[in-house]
């Protein structure tokens, strides 16, 4: 089982779903010290079955998966009607794009992308959004993986260990990205990282990974301070030179027109944090709580405004600490941060 306090660096890279996490990125963080976490979401268990082979293949053993706990509470109607009344709004957008179909709520893969990252012995997995089963954690040990559970409260944090989680994964809302709530519902707390994570630290006696705001070595330095076995970064590698961040995604993360950070349900139903766009501005107060069904509907929209190279239409997942992204070789990212971070 990896243990974090086995890292050279202790910088564990965020899995960042939808194209900035690639093979190469997780291999270069792990290369350098730390440990890189392929992102399963939005793929099938083939394709990550094809990245744990790529990475095993690049040399790296150390290295993890993050899977998005599904949502299996019931459907209503109401919810229908407003996710009908969103995909209207939609429509509107961009002319001659159709939304994406409403799709009724399933597992997304998630019972057959637990068997291929099981049967392949990743020796580090990680939950977003709830908590994996009693069963999953008991087989995930047996095959001596650690098993992480991402938080946003210290409730949450006693009920991960609880179900057996080796590590805590402490998310502030200074983050970038989805909030991993356990309620798509629930509006995430805004109780700052240092806080959170000395709320977190009474509450449960294992290793936390923290992350939220980091933009260079002072902020990894400050959370490991606080109590932090390891720092997740994820912002901090976007223009990395081996993410897979989209060209108008790049271009927003150095211009100055996008300088301000916002929570916000328009591309997905779940909260998440991004650079200010007009998507947000136009949608935010009207996309209803439901994951997956929003991020399914606005799908094609995202994908046509990327073709375009229209940062206003798409998803740009991006911290507080926003401005201290850099571009680069991964690995030198992640020695900087760590240099600057021992130097206090």
């Amino acid at each position: 089982m990896i243990a974090l306090s086995d890292l050279a660096v202790p910088i564990v890279g965020a899995p960042m779903a939808g194209g900035p996490t690639t093979d190469a990125l997780v291999v270069a963080v792990s290369r350098a010290g730390g440990l890189g976490v392929l992102a399963t979401a939005y793929r099938t268990p083939a394709q990550t079955a094809a990245s744990v082979s790529a990475v095993r293949a690049a040399g790296v053993e150390r290295f993890g998966a993050n899977v998005f706990v599904p949502d299996d509470h019931a459907e209503h109607d109401a919810d229908l009607a407003s996710l009908s009344a969103y995909r209207d709004l939609l429509r509107t957008r961009i002319s001659g794009v159709e939304p994406g179909v409403i799709a009724p709520r399933g597992r997304d893969g998630y019972d057959e992308t637990l068997d291929v990252l099981l049967d392949a012995g990743v020796p580090w997995v990680s939950f977003t959004f709830g908590l994996p089963g009693r069963d999953v954690v008991d087989r995930l040990h047996a095959g001596d993986a650690a098993v992480v559970v991402t938080v946003t409260t210290a409730s949450d944090a006693r009920s991960a260990v609880e179900r057996g989680a080796d590590v805590v994964w402490v998310q502030g809302p200074e983050a970038g990205g989805h909030r991993s709530t356990f309620d798509v519902a629930a509006e995430p707390p805004t109780v700052p990282i240092e806080d959170l994570l000395a709320d977190v630290r009474s509450a449960v006696d294992v290793p936390l990974i923290a992350s939220g705001g980091v933009g260079d070595g002072r902020d990894v330095r400050r959370l490991l301070d606080r109590g932090a076995a390891a720092v997740g970064v994820g912002t901090a590698l976007l223009l990395a030179d081996e993410a897979g961040t989209s060209e108008p995604y790049r271009a927003a993360l150095t211009d100055p027109g996008f300088d301000e950070t916002v929570l916000t349900r328009a591309f997905s139903g779940r909260v998440a944090r991004g650079l200010r766009n007009r998507f947000h501005d136009d949608l935010g107060d009207h996309a209803p709580a439901r994951f997956p069904e929003v991020n399914t509907l606005t799908a094609p929209l995202r994908r046509a405004a990327t073709a375009v190279g229209d940062p206003h239409g798409i998803s740009l997942w991006a911290g507080t600490g926003h401005r201290g992204a850099r571009t680069g070789p991964a690995a030198e990212i992640v020695a900087d941060l760590w240099r600057s971070a021992q130097q206090g």
